[in-house]
């Protein structure tokens, strides 16, 4: 499982011109899920991304958690971020999970973030979207949670 932090000042994601999720200060998130992943591996991505601390505390340092400034996640589907580029000059997505699957972890995330207390708004899985974002500082974090080995 994959996923792009961004920290953004504010975020949309228009369909077909409309806004269908905005929010201020807080993350983007571009998120895939990867063929093999599963729940354990939502929640694990869920617990970072709350936990990691990529916000300015009162001395300008990064020292606070999206939890600790009250910010909101952006969570935009991103199966592309499963492209292997190891031959020829067009990505595979051979790794990417099924489209059932990937809508499935997809809301399973949003739903795990939430829970944490992070205020969740989404773009549509496997809509043609456009993503706009002021990125602060620029701050930009990819998160890899492989799966759980049993």
């Amino acid at each position: 499982m994959k996923a792009i932090l961004q920290r953004v000042s504010e975020a949309r994601v228009r369909i077909d011109g409309d806004i269908v999720g905005e929010i201020g200060a807080g993350l983007m998130i571009l998120y895939c899920a990867e063929a093999g992943d599963g729940d354990d591996a939502v929640q694990r991505l869920a617990e970072k991304t709350a936990k990691l601390r990529i916000f300015a505390d009162d001395a300008g340092k990064m020292n606070k958690a999206i939890t600790d400034i009250g910010g909101s996640a952006l969570v935009v589907s991103q199966f592309t971020l499963a492209a292997n580029t190891a031959k020829g000059n067009r990505p595979s997505f051979i790794g990417a999970a099924a489209p059932d699957e990937g809508a499935r972890l997809y809301d399973a995330f949003c739903a795990a973030i939430a829970a944490l207390g992070i205020p969740v708004a989404t773009g549509r899985f496997g809509a043609d979207m456009q993503v706009e974002l002021i990125n602060d500082g620029p701050v930009t974090i990819p998160l890899d949670i492989p799966p759980a080995t049993s």
